[in-house]
């Protein structure tokens, strides 16, 4: 699971540095917002959690970890088509814009739970370890 945050991140980093581009090329800055949170959201977080998943494997291989990396890969385009909308005044993506922003928020809140779960127990049999 962390080399598939990595990589996803790496997709993030790309989208976001072109969007950027573009957005400097046509002077039109109007997906700001969406340019920072592909950048933050995306690149950034999804390459945090390829991390922490590469330096705690045990983590990544949870349910927990899986369901995460969807809810975060489908929720974050979601929210963006959302958000695009919503900047060029179409109040329909307003719902959509909450629909993803749910998805990633639960997917956080699993990577969160998972990490206290997996760290907590990696504890545990450390110790159990040492008492052999």
């Amino acid at each position: 699971m962390g080399k598939t945050f990595l990589k996803i991140a790496a997709v993030y980093f790309s989208i976001g540095v072109l969007l950027g581009m573009t957005m400097g090329i046509i002077h039109d800055f109007r997906l700001t917002s969406v340019h920072a949170h592909v950048n933050l959201l995306g690149w950034v977080s999804s390459a945090i959690f390829g991390l922490i998943y590469s330096v705690y494997p045990f983590a990544a291989k949870t349910k927990l970890a899986k369901t995460h990396f969807w809810l975060h890969n489908i929720g974050l385009p979601v929210m963006m088509i959302g958000l695009v909308c919503e900047t060029f005044g179409i109040t329909a993506g307003l719902p959509v814009m909450i629909v993803g922003s749910l998805a990633v928020v639960v997917g956080t809140l699993l990577f969160t739970t998972n990490i206290f779960k997996m760290i907590n127990a990696s504890r545990i049999q450390k110790a159990n370890d040492l008492n052999m």
